[in-house]
């Protein structure tokens, strides 16, 4: 009996040692009106570290593929015609568009019905994503009364500046140059050779894959966030206050955001489109949707010039897949 009692005296002395050693006691007595300005003065320091050099380069390769990008895009579409739904955010590569009943189209319209397709513009391939232009990247937290003081910019060239890249107007406004400054322009006005077209989609392809390996180095060093519930991207280590959400927009929080870490997709949506394959009926219809594949909008445009993807598109694209039965 005695010497289980002095076992267990030792056990509880041990505990309570160990316990006591690896425990932290925060006083309730701390006050914070005096730690605010260290940590003020914390976050000024760690702004003295950026931009990192190291990624001046990225940033800088970025804009370039960007700009390479927007010119390739706009000189396919002069020869593949792009249909955009009138009701939806759907986009279809080609001269007719599919049959599949996937329109969800406004509240007062009827759910999954075939879209009413119009002409597409290079919106509708390469997705707009704009942000809040910051003065500097650890600024004070832009609040719902501020939100017309910033300027909206797109979130690469945004990223790409608080990255230490230089922006201008060219970059800015892409729209702004003309044809005769576009990659696939040919003297004399000619129609496309097919060995042209496929050179200009190589160079779209590259472009668009370095573009989105280049955006995902940059976010592994400069932090970046989106909204839960809504596309609202922000460039920054904290999100703004501005109640721009619309999934809330009558909830008792008023529109706030729910931020959590950008993705590449965020920054650089790949606007997922239904493919036609070669062995798949000349107009997609709704009975065989589940042998369809998908691509980007971007990968698909650039095949229709008869050029070969990278492999990890192949999945996805369903390239070896088998062909929907033909109904009798």
């Amino acid at each position: 009996m005695a010497l289980r009692k002095k076992l267990w005296e030792n056990l509880v002395e041990d505990f309570s040692k160990t316990y006591f050693m690896h425990s932290r006691f925060y006083s309730s007595k701390v006050d914070f009106k005096k730690l605010r300005p260290m940590v003020l003065k914390r976050i000024q320091n760690r702004a003295k570290d950026y931009p990192v050099k190291g990624m001046v380069p990225v940033a800088r390769e970025v804009l370039e593929k960007r700009r390479v990008l927007i010119q390739g895009v706009s000189t396919l579409m002069q020869v593949f015609p792009v249909l955009a739904c009138k009701f939806c955010p759907d986009v279809y590569i080609g001269e007719k568009g599919h049959l599949i009943q996937t329109c969800y189209g406004y509240k007062r319209c009827g759910r999954k019905r075939v879209h009413e397709w119009i002409p597409g513009g290079l919106n509708d391939i390469l997705v707009p994503v704009e942000t809040f232009r910051l003065e500097n990247m650890f600024q004070d937290v832009i609040k719902h009364d501020q939100r017309f003081d910033f300027d909206r910019v797109p979130a690469v060239l945004e990223l790409c500046r608080q990255a230490g890249a230089n922006i201008d107007d060219e970059n800015l406004h892409p729209g702004m140059l003309n044809s005769d400054q576009g990659i696939g322009h040919i003297d004399g006005g000619g129609p496309f050779s097919p060995s042209h077209l496929m050179n200009i989609a190589k160079e779209v392809l590259d472009a668009w894959e370095k573009l989105r390996s280049g955006v995902q180095r940059l976010l592994l060093v400069y932090p970046s966030k989106v909204c839960k519930h809504c596309s609202e991207v922000h460039i920054g280590p904290s999100g703004h206050k501005a109640r721009l959400c619309g999934v809330f927009k009558f909830e008792s929080w008023h529109g706030k955001h729910f931020w959590k870490k950008a993705e590449v997709d965020d920054l650089v949506p790949p606007k997922i489109v239904w493919w036609r394959r070669p062995q798949d009926p000349p107009v997609l219809v709704n009975e065989g949707r589940d042998f369809y594949g998908h691509a980007p909008a971007v990968v698909d445009l650039c095949t229709k010039t008869g050029i070969i993807v990278p492999t990890k598109y192949s999945c996805m694209m369903k390239i070896q897949g088998l062909s929907a039965p033909v109904s009798r």
